[in-house]
């Protein structure tokens, strides 16, 4: 398969400028994507198009990752009903920096390399030009019309909240990233989300009007989840590739819990696996659906992707210690694999409550674990709290220092796959 057959077998293909695949065939291709730097780590969000850089460096093409500390000082319409914050400049170089140090994680940079990916900052060439400048130089190419067509501006235009020049705008900076990495990088392909659709092919128009040039491009699916919540997000928020915002071993988990449609889907997208390794796993799926030989694969690919040989061990054993003896007693672990488990939240609370003995709904509250008494005692009623592996019956359970593991420590789980160590003090 070439570049964009494998992109389309693994469902990472939507809308496509004609010619685009002619020309990956022909010859070594310069390929970017935008990263919007609003926070200074990547989360699970970004790993598509990541993804979608590794397979074109993969392919032989030349990737450049595009950080947009200039557009991301603007704000993108797309997929938004309400203008967002801004950031300061200085936020912003934080999240540039940190955002390029994953980045390196993934792409080869060695420049000895024909095809050495690169890292841009469309703030190098933004901070120089002025207001006339653009107007003149890059306004001037495209209609209003034009880029009053655009579903993002007309969603935003016929909505509530209206759209800001500021963010009218953001379709002629992005434009103007392509016809500047055409005109200086000789790149010829943008790629992104399919909500990008809309400003990456006005940066073809441009590229076109100003430079009398044939740019192309192609974008991919939005990832969305089976059964309707946010892709990349938990009760905790975001899944942060940043082993320091989110672990290794919760970074796993989530692929480990996928359900079924979505691990189906993931494997081809988030994974480097080969056709015949996912047919077979698709097949020991059907025969044996209990044994989630898939959602352990698809966990293990991912997690090795991101965080390595070494962040994928650590989420292993920590996933062994609070699961491989779910049905043994707490008292089976240690204090060293209470200590060691990375992926649990850690809280600490007065030694002399639990010794004189306290409520599990006031326990669960100022402990932290929940954030108001209402809610820990709907989730206790609904049979979704564990302590030291035994499930809590029912809110009039008393916490006292007879539960005690090792005498200073009790484990409480919440829900399927959220793990408390709470350390007596």
């Amino acid at each position: 398969m070439n570049l964009i057959e494998e992109l389309r077998w693994r469902g990472m293909l939507q809308d496509i400028k004609p010619g685009t695949e002619e020309q990956l065939n022909k010859e070594m291709t310069t390929a970017y994507i935008g990263f919007d730097p609003t926070a200074d780590s990547l989360h699970i969000g970004s790993l598509v198009p990541i993804l979608l850089l590794v397979h074109l460096q993969k392919a032989g093409h030349k990737p450049i990752a595009l950080v947009g500390g200039a557009t991301g000082m603007i704000g993108d319409p797309s997929m938004k009903s309400e203008e967002r914050n801004l950031l300061s400049e200085e936020q912003l170089q934080v999240n540039v920096a940190g955002i390029h140090k994953q980045l390196s994680q993934f792409l080869d940079f060695d420049p000895s390399r024909p095809n050495a990916a690169e890292m841009t900052n469309n703030y190098d060439w933004f901070k120089d030009i002025s207001f006339i400048d653009f107007l003149r130089d890059v306004g001037k190419h495209i209609t209003v019309n034009y880029m009053m067509a655009k579903d993002s501006v007309k969603k935003r235009i016929e909505g509530d909240t209206g759209i800001s020049y500021t963010e009218f705008a953001y379709q002629l900076m992005q434009g103007y990233d392509f016809y500047w990495l055409y005109k200086h990088k000789n790149c010829k392909l943008q790629m992104g989300g399919s909500d990008q659709w809309g400003n990456i092919t006005t940066g073809t128009e441009l590229v076109r009007r100003k430079a009398g040039g044939e740019a192309f491009a192609f974008t991919c699916p939005l990832v969305t989840k089976a059964d309707g919540t946010k892709f990349g997000k938990t009760e905790k928020g975001n899944i942060w590739l940043d082993p320091a915002r989110t672990s290794p071993y919760l970074f796993y988990q989530f692929w480990l819990t996928a359900n079924d449609a979505d691990a189906e889907k993931w494997i081809k997208l988030f994974t480097f696996l080969i056709p015949d390794a996912i047919d077979e796993l698709m097949e020991k799926h059907r025969q044996n659906p209990g044994a989630r030989d898939l959602h352990k694969a698809l966990a293990r690919e991912v997690t090795l992707f991101v965080h390595g040989e070494k962040g994928l061990a650590e989420a292993i054993e920590d996933t062994e210690k609070m699961f491989a003896k779910k049905n043994a007693d707490a008292e089976s672990l240690s204090i060293e694999d209470l200590e060691g488990i990375n992926g649990v939240a850690k809280f600490d609370y007065p030694a002399e409550k639990i010794n004189t003995g306290i409520d599990v709904v006031t326990f669960l509250a100022e402990s932290g674990i929940f954030p108001s008494k209402g809610e820990a005692r709907k989730t206790v009623q609904g049979g979704g709290v564990s302590i030291n592996r035994k499930k809590v019956e029912n809110i009039q359970v008393t916490i006292d220092s007879s539960l005690l593991l090792h005498n200073q420590y009790l484990l409480v789980q919440k829900g399927k796959q959220n793990f408390f160590l709470v350390k007596a003090v």
